[in-house]
């Protein structure tokens, strides 16, 4: 496109002067040769505009109205970006245009249900890229794609990731799959843009709906959890009647469970040192002098095992000087420790072996 050299930048006036400019409107020319005409000086200028966040209609309109442009006299110019500069200096506050411009302002401050329900009604569509939020999921994610997915859209998709996250999902196929995958990447060549585009935001739609939840956490985590906090006789009997009615049920919230005599399977060793720093020195020591009584010797004796000597040895000086304590202060004691290796997990200090592993 050949313009004239476009004017220094000084002549023009400066967006927030203190000085107020009277600016006379440029009517010889419609608004959107004077958008065409910021945005080429802009370009110019070296600067970074955006125009790819813009509606696609905006865009074209834009491009259209450049191709039909030639040359700007040096005045039209001036005055054309004089007018911009006041029509910005005017401008005190903006909003995003439409709902899904809302809908993004207002991402993770509006009820998440409310926001998937106007997002429904008004048929927002998506902006951005697809592919790009596509191409950052892991390959365990698109697999069972590549596994349901048409040969024609899985070859699309096998075709836009990187080669090493491609060969990582082809290994994971079946052979025979695999194979009419690769063959169909063959066949892509004559694939339009606008194809890919709509494949891409229909598996980004089918990939990130996730359907919204109540609650936060896992049914199996949220039982365990309250399970955690009970006492042992409730514990016991919840988890009987849950093995009456789901056993797979049941066990994945015994797996969930962490009580204090699950200390000796979920805590390593060398990661005792910390725990003890954590842990209230009378409630170890109750829960020490309850642990027999409670059928849980040998959380007890793995306790004191990985200690120094002399603590261990000054600790079961303690434990008999303190006699049987009652069932409940025990439990209560017991409680409080697993409530501060939680804490201590919970900040990052502590990984606790899982279940699985310690079986």
């Amino acid at each position: 496109m050949d313009l004239l050299p476009m004017a220094p930048m000084g002549g023009f006036p400066s967006i927030g002067s203190d000085t107020p400019t009277t600016v006379t409107p440029v009517t010889h020319i419609s608004n959107k040769a004077k958008a065409a005409i910021v945005v080429r000086l802009l370009l110019n200028e070296g600067a970074d505009v955006p125009i790819e966040d813009l509606p696609e209609e905006l865009q074209e309109q834009l491009t259209k109205q450049m191709g039909k442009m030639r040359v700007v006299d040096r005045d039209t110019l001036q005055a054309v970006v004089a007018e911009f500069a006041a029509e910005v200096e005017k401008i005190g506050l903006s909003f995003p245009g439409g709902i899904a411009g809302a809908l993004s302002a207002l991402d993770g401050k509006i009820n998440p249900r409310t926001a998937a329900r106007l997002a429904k009604e008004a048929n927002v569509r998506e902006t951005g890229d697809p592919w790009v939020r596509i191409c950052e999921m892991g390959a365990d994610q698109l697999t069972p794609v590549m596994e349901e997915e048409s040969i024609e859209v899985a070859a699309v998709l096998l075709s836009k990731l990187d080669v090493p996250k491609a060969a990582e999902i082809l290994g994971k196929l079946p052979g025979p799959r695999a194979r009419q995958i690769t063959f169909a990447v063959s066949q892509t060549g004559s694939v339009t843009p606008d194809a890919v585009d709509r494949i891409g935001r229909s598996l980004a739609h089918q990939l990130t709906a996730q359907p919204l939840r109540a609650f936060d956490e896992d049914p199996v985590d949220r039982v365990g959890a309250i399970l955690n906090s009970s006492t042992t006789i409730t514990r016991d009997d919840v988890l009987e009647g849950l093995d009456e009615r789901d056993e797979g049920f049941a066990n994945a919230v015994r797996k969930a469970i962490f009580t204090f005599g699950n200390i000796p399977q979920r805590i390593a060793a060398r990661d005792f040192p910390k725990v003890l720093r954590e842990i209230d020195q009378a409630d170890l020591i109750t829960a020490l002098a309850g642990a027999p009584a409670a059928g849980m010797q040998a959380t007890a004796d793995y306790i004191l095992e990985n200690m120094s000597g002399r603590m261990a040895d000054s600790l079961r000086e303690e434990v008999q000087d303190a006699g049987t304590p009652k069932p409940a202060d025990a439990e209560v004691a017991m409680s409080n420790i697993v409530t501060a290796i939680r804490a201590l997990e919970a900040s990052g200090g502590l990984l606790l072996i899982s279940s699985d592993d310690a079986e």
